[in-house]
């Protein structure tokens, strides 16, 4: 499990990596003015019902459904499961395309209201918005392909799946010349990577004798549990999209710029919970599903407690920076072209929010793994509705006085109430949540985490001494300076703190003997 938590760590890294290629080249030809405002709404809202009907709701649902009817009733009858899912995925996702292609404008005026008055912002937002939308579909059968392979252990493509819609970006991009706007040129950059990863994702399953089918749908008793699980997946994944929408939607009404530094903010913050967090969560539900369907309840506790000590550990490098240096981050990394100091600073404001709130995003799936393992989808929903609800009236209260900065710091007190909800009813329920070593790491980790942030901000403050004696590169050399700085303190500070043994057992645990 460790070594499949690194192997997608490692794609992921490589995702996010190219990413922030594509964002650099984003922000130089996109800036943060008006057409950048469209599209990030424009992808947005295909990522958004992407988040509800794929990939969130999808994969809980379907991973563990996928493992049970695998281990007890063999190959032939999963696959003709999996088949009958993905015809059905098909019609309902060409339906919903249908829908939002010819009522794009109705769509757009819902969930962005504030562009209703600002005619070339919206007109842009529904242009761009027709373009991006056919990719929730192509990536929703990517989601059933990649869960097919992750339940079989087959995890690189799905998590390499991603780097494609970088490359593909950069590359419409690299040729804005050919399109109207720059918008145009991202938007059909998005088309066509789900094109690329349906591609690549088939490809793959095919060579290892998974390739997917149409088949008939059928309403069994596999199929049944199957759909019961869904609803309330469905439900808990839309609670958690509807904070990300009334961001999408307050947010329309703040100054132009606002939109773009929540996206910079969040994608920068998006590295750790992707890399770390979302890695952790892909390999762990296949691996408790098989535990618990096997009764081997110390081995999933075993593998849910190494999963979430080493998810925290190697967060809190981001964590520190993101609270400590947020805006060093930013200059860095995007101020030039059309992105301006005042854009880094809007925007680095906004990380630091989001940093409050990185711990519990990151952690989050190995505590829902519990549930989800067992076909529990409502428990997780409660939990994240009632966040979301705190989450919502938050983003309202502080608008006024925090502007985009408000909405990210809602959203992190709202993953820190999740959290907490997924701990207390995991422990009532006599779930995994956690073990005796676990619990001795945490204060340990902690005080790791308060050490590096120490030293990044000073490493900030008195930097600038060599920094500002460089001709060119300023921004960029004093970020690489407290990346230096902080990676060096991480790394004695873990030894220091932790020691050798620990790691050796973190990374290479013992095999843990199934229970009898």
């Amino acid at each position: 499990m460790i070594r499949s938590i690194f192997s997608v760590g490692g794609w992921t890294l490589l995702s996010r990596l190219t990413g922030f290629v594509r964002d650099i080249v984003m922000a130089a030809v996109l800036g943060a003015g008006p057409v950048a405002d469209a599209f990030y709404i424009a992808f947005r809202l295909p990522n958004h019902f992407r988040s509800i009907f794929a990939e969130g709701a999808f994969n809980t649902a379907f991973i563990p459904a996928y493992a049970r009817v695998k281990t007890q009733l063999g190959d032939a009858s999963a696959a003709r499961f999996a088949n009958g899912i993905l015809t059905a995925v098909v019609v309902v996702q060409l339906a919903l395309l249908a829908l939002a292609l010819l009522a794009t404008h109705w769509v757009v005026a819902l969930l962005a209201p504030g562009l209703s008055d600002d005619p070339q912002r919206f007109a842009l937002t529904v242009d761009f918005t027709r373009i991006t939308f056919p990719y929730l579909g192509l990536i929703a059968v990517v989601t059933l392909v990649g869960g097919v392979l992750n339940a079989n252990d087959r995890f690189w493509a799905a998590a390499a799946a991603s780097i494609l819609l970088n490359v593909a970006m950069v590359g419409t991009l690299s040729v804005v010349g050919l399109f109207p706007t720059a918008g145009d040129a991202a938007a059909w950059g998005v088309l066509i990577s789900g094109f690329l990863q349906v591609a690549l994702l088939v490809f793959d399953a095919e060579r290892h004798g998974l390739g997917p089918r149409f088949g008939r749908p059928r309403l069994d008793p596999e199929t049944r549990r199957f759909l019961v699980a869904l609803g309330p997946a469905i439900l808990g994944s839309a609670g958690t999209q509807l904070a990300i929408f009334a961001d999408t939607i307050i947010a329309s009404f703040l100054p132009q710029g606002a939109i773009a530094a929540l996206f910079y903010a969040d994608r920068i913050n998006q590295l750790p919970i992707g890399v770390v967090g979302i890695a952790a969560g892909i390999v762990l539900l296949p691996e408790m599903s098989r535990r618990i369907a096997a009764n081997d309840y110390d081995g999933a506790r075993y593998a849910q407690s190494r999963a979430i000590e080493l998810t925290v550990l190697l967060s809190l490098p981001f964590l520190a920076a993101s609270l400590t240096i947020p805006e060093i981050i930013m200059r860095g990394l995007f101020m030039r072209g059309a992105f301006t100091p005042e854009a880094a600073q809007a925007a680095g404001a906004t990380l630091a929010a989001y940093g409050v709130g990185l711990i519990p995003f990151v952690i989050i799936r190995s505590l829902s793994a519990p549930f989800y393992a067992r076909g529990d989808t409502r428990t997780p929903m409660l939990a994240t509705l009632g966040a979301a609800a705190v989450n919502i009236a938050l983003k309202i209260a502080l608008i006024d006085h925090l502007a985009q900065v408000g909405l990210a710091f809602a959203t992190s007190i709202g993953g820190w109430i999740t959290v907490i909800a997924l701990a207390v009813l995991a422990h009532r329920r006599g779930y995994e949540c956690g073990d005796a070593p676990l619990r001795r790491a945490l204060p340990r980790l902690a005080l790791i985490a308060a050490l590096l942030a120490a030293v990044l901000y000073a490493a900030s403050r008195y930097g600038d001494v060599v920094v500002t004696a460089l001709p060119v590169g300023q921004e960029e050399a004093r970020l690489a300076l407290c990346i230096a700085s902080g990676g060096v303190a991480y790394v004695l500070l873990v030894l220091l703190l932790l020691g050798r043994g620990y790691l050796r057992t973190l990374l290479c645990p013992r095999r843990v003997p199934a229970s009898p």
